[in-house]
C-alpha cells in the first residue's frame, strides 16, 4: 500500500463523513438562523426553542434519510474490506 492508496482512502473517507454529517448540518444551521431571527423580532429570548427546533429537525432528517445513509456507509466499509483483502 502506497502513498497515493492511502490518500485516495482519506479522500474517500472525508467525502463521506461531509455527505453524512452535511445535510444535517446545514438543515439545522438554517432552522437556528430562523429562530435567531424569529427571536431578534419578536424579544423572545428562551434558548429551548432553538434547542428543540434544531433537535427536531436532525431526528427527522435520520428518520427520513437515515437508509441512504447507512447503504453509503456499508458501501464504503465494503469498499475498505476489499481493498485489504485484496
Amino acid at each position: 500500500m502506497d502513498a497515493s492508496v492511502v490518500s485516495d482512502i482519506l479522500r474517500d473517507a472525508v467525502g463521506v463523513a461531509i455527505k453524512l454529517g452535511g445535510p444535517m448540518l446545514v438543515l439545522s444551521m438554517l432552522v437556528g438562523v430562523v429562530v435567531a431571527v424569529f427571536q431578534a423580532v419578536t424579544q423572545i429570548h428562551e434558548q429551548s426553542i432553538s434547542f428543540m427546533l434544531k433537535l427536531l429537525v436532525v431526528v427527522s432528517v435520520l428518520l427520513l434519510a437515515g437508509g441512504w445513509m447507512l447503504e453509503t456507509l456499508q458501501d464504503y466499509t465494503r469498499a475498505i474490506f476489499d481493498l485489504m483483502a485484496g
